[in-house]
């Protein structure tokens, strides 16, 4: 299985869980200091951190498996003609985990997966998404294919890739320039307008945009003004548009 379920740290847990809910999702694990949240397609895990840490308000792209070992093997299998072995159990923090390495010096992690089955009560529309911005987008783009994310087709063959998890979320591969980083946002499958005025009512600022390949609703960030400089002021909501 593949599943996936970024780690965002933050000071204003609170506020995340009032946006995570009135934007559909479900909380379905709940420990100090942690939490994951599904959505339809996809989860998100809250790591509580204290007000000015340096990791308060980033996001760490990672994903859920179903076993580690088999993962692993699996995704090293699949880089074995590229030559490389990207995947690494370790030990961490947390416990047991595999860690993946990329070219672009980029790494996250896949955990075990606490409990498999996606919660029925969340918004089918609603999906998590994890972004790896990087200058090497063509060795980005190889590693996802090797832990076994699935392409979907993207509008413009450019720099960017898109790609499924088979148990759930989206992963995008965008340009950027610098070190390599990751980001959060959501997909929506279904009106923005009635998604907005639901969180307005919530008393998030909210506002419906019309950009190059659809609509893009953007949140107020909890973070923002809480979290380091570099923390975005929205957390973006794209209208769900296929592709071919």
């Amino acid at each position: 299985m593949l599943r996936v379920r970024p780690l965002h740290f933050t000071s204003r847990t609170d506020v995340w869980e009032l946006l995570l809910t009135e934007l559909g999702m479900v909380r379905t694990e709940n420990e100090p200091g942690w939490q994951v949240f599904d959505a339809g397609s996809g989860r998100l895990a809250l790591h509580a951190v204290p007000d000015g840490a340096a990791e308060d308000g980033t996001t760490a792209f990672a994903v859920e498996v179903g076993d580690l070992a088999e993962f692993a093997r699996r995704t090293n299998l699949s880089a074995r003609d590229a030559g490389t072995t990207p995947a690494e159990i370790i030990t961490a923090g947390h416990g047991e985990t595999c860690r993946i390495t990329a070219p672009d010096g980029f790494t996250f992690l896949a955990d075990k997966a606490v409990h498999t089955a996606q919660c029925a009560d969340a918004d089918p529309a609603l999906a998590v998404v994890g972004v790896w911005f990087t200058e090497d987008t063509a060795s980005a783009t190889r590693t996802l294919q090797h832990i076994g994310a699935r392409p979907r087709p993207v509008p413009d063959a450019d720099e960017t890739a898109d790609f499924t998890a088979k148990n759930g979320g989206v992963l995008l591969v965008r340009p950027a320039a610098g070190t390599p980083r990751s980001g959060l946002g959501f997909e929506y499958d279904g009106g923005l307008e009635p998604l907005r005025a639901r969180l307005a009512s919530a008393g998030f600022e909210a506002t419906v945009t019309e950009e190059a390949f659809g609509s893009t609703l953007h949140v107020a960030n909890p973070d923002a003004g809480f979290g380091a400089d570099h923390v975005p002021g929205a957390v973006w909501v794209s209208g769900r548009r296929p592709m071919g």
